[in-house]
C-alpha cells in the first residue's frame, strides 16, 4: 500500500508540476502584458495632455507674432491647419503625423521670428517662447517613455515563452511613435 500511494502521490505531483508551472508561467505573462498595455495606454494619454497644451499655447503666440509679421498669412493658416490636425488625430501614427506637421509649421515660424528682431526684445514673446519650448521638451520626454514602453512590450511578446502565450492571446506589437519622414527635412521660409 505504501507503495501504491507513493506512486499516486509521484503522479499528482508529476501532474500538478506539468500543468501548473505552464499556468503558473501564463498567468504570469498575461498579467505582465495587460500591465506594459495599461503602462503604454497612460503613456500616450500623457502624450495627449502635452500635445494639448501645445494646442493651447499656440494661438497666443501666434497673435502675438501675427501684429509684426502680418504679411506672412501662409505660415499663419499652415500652423492653424497643423494644429486643427492634431485635435482631430485618433490613432498613434496619425497623432505623430500631425505632431511632426505642427513642428514643421512651429519651426517656419520661428524663422519668420528670426526676421523681426523687435518682435524677439517682446516680454510676452520670449514667456511664450520659453512655455512653447518647455512643452517642446516635455512632448519629447513623453514620446521618449512611451517609445521605451512599446519597445518593452513588443519585446515581451517577441521572446520565448512570451511569444507562445501572445500567439494564444492574439497578441500582436504595438506602434512606435515615429516621425514623418517629412519632419526631418530642414524647414524652408521665402519671403
Amino acid at each position: 500500500m505504501n507503495k501504491t500511494m507513493t506512486i499516486v502521490l509521484g503522479v499528482i505531483l508529476a501532474l500538478v508540476v506539468l500543468i501548473g508551472v505552464p499556468a503558473g508561467m501564463y498567468i504570469h505573462f498575461y498579467n505582465g502584458i495587460k500591465v506594459a498595455g495599461n503602462e503604454i495606454d497612460a503613456q500616450m494619454k500623457q502624450i495627449d495632455n502635452v500635445l494639448l497644451r501645445r494646442h493651447d499655447l499656440i494661438p497666443n503666440l501666434v497673435n502675438t507674432v501675427k501684429g509684426y509679421a502680418a504679411h506672412e498669412k501662409e505660415i499663419f493658416t499652415n500652423l492653424n491647419n497643423a494644429r486643427n490636425r492634431m485635435l482631430e488625430a485618433n490613432t498613434v501614427q496619425e497623432k505623430a503625423s500631425a505632431s511632426g506637421e505642427l513642428s514643421a509649421a512651429l519651426n517656419r515660424l520661428m524663422m519668420v521670428v528670426e526676421n523681426y528682431p523687435q518682435l524677439k526684445a517682446n516680454e510676452q514673446f520670449n514667456r511664450l517662447m520659453d512655455s512653447l519650448e518647455g512643452t517642446e521638451n516635455r512632448l519629447a520626454v513623453e514620446r521618449k517613455r512611451y517609445n521605451d514602453l512599446v519597445k518593452a512590450y513588443n519585446t515581451k511578446i517577441e521572446l520565448f515563452p512570451g511569444n507562445i502565450f501572445a500567439g494564444m492571446m492574439g497578441l500582436t506589437k504595438k506602434d512606435y511613435f515615429n516621425v514623418p519622414e517629412t519632419v526631418k527635412e530642414n524647414p524652408g521660409v521665402n519671403f
